[in-house]
């Protein structure tokens, strides 16, 4: 009898994994969820565009308290921390091109999309008006528009190089040969910080078609914008492509989760019950 239940405790264990993929599952595909994860996405991105746009906006109202490092580094360290905090419920995307590059790749259905999209935009404008009104500045000094000495066109494949790397960071972390989470967010926010320190001066280093939109948006200059849209869409159609060559096809649990959140309760570890 005694062997019979040492066999029985392992099933158990593998039983409550399977319902749990189950209830993820569901949870992806419940709409009555959606509202977290569209909240999520207005906030992650609000705090995303008050540290992206705010550091340029402090520099100009208060000269030589802001340098390049200080610049790039608020909006990295800004990332990784919702990242962190809230990452599960809702994949914590913060930007239209990495929705886009986890819905091409299979882990985030295309239906969403549009909502996703909006919210950023939404969260990226609130953040633009708000620094607006504290700083005393226009939000276009914390917005993005090629170099003084950079084309569009040099700006634009500034832009899809840029953003080609954040977004193979970002698969690359979300596959099954990773942890999502810390990784995640250690990843992300290293290369923002990298990329940021080399190519700001170029063309602000965006790679995310909702950071600039609000604060150009809000100060009233596009500027061409087209750059900080194809740039973005195209270097992360690219990422995408290479994370087939690399892992094979997305779609995957893990890759999933790390696009969608998980907002189910975890999984206990045997012995844990």
């Amino acid at each position: 009898m005694s062997g019979g239940a040492g066999v029985q405790e392992p099933k158990t264990w593998l039983q409550e994994v399977d319902l749990e993929i189950k209830g993820r599952i569901d949870n992806f595909n419940d709409p009555r969820q959606e509202w977290r994860r569209l909240i999520s996405e207005v906030v992650g991105t609000f705090l995303l565009v008050v540290a992206a746009a705010g550091a340029p906006m402090v520099g100009v109202a208060y000269p030589g308290t802001v340098t390049l490092a200080m610049a790039v580094t608020a909006p990295a360290l800004t990332v990784l921390g919702v990242i962190l905090f809230m990452g599960k419920v809702g994949g914590a995307h913060l930007n239209p091109a990495v929705s886009f590059a986890f819905a091409l790749r299979g882990d985030f259905p295309w239906k969403r999309v549009p909502g996703y999209v909006v919210a950023q935009l939404a969260g990226a404008t609130l953040a633009a008006v708000l620094l607006t009104l504290i700083v005393n500045v226009s939000s276009t000094n914390g917005g993005s528009y090629p170099g003084s000495q950079t084309s569009p066109t040099a700006a634009f494949f500034t832009e899809m190089l840029l953003t080609f790397g954040l977004v193979s960071v970002i698969l690359g972390t979300a596959s099954g040969a990773q942890n999502v989470g810390l990784f995640a967010a250690l990843g992300v926010a290293g290369y923002i910080t990298l990329a940021g320190l080399w190519a700001a001066p170029l063309s602000g280093a965006s790679m995310n078609p909702a950071r600039t939109f609000g604060p150009n948006f809000v100060g009233g200059d596009f500027g061409p914008y087209w750059v900080y849209i194809l740039g973005p869409l195209i270097g992360a159609a690219l990422a995408v492509g290479f994370a087939f060559v690399l892992r094979g096809r997305g779609g995957g649990r893990s890759g999933s989760e790390a696009a969608q959140g998980a907002l189910a309760t975890e999984v206990a570890e045997p012995g844990q019950h």
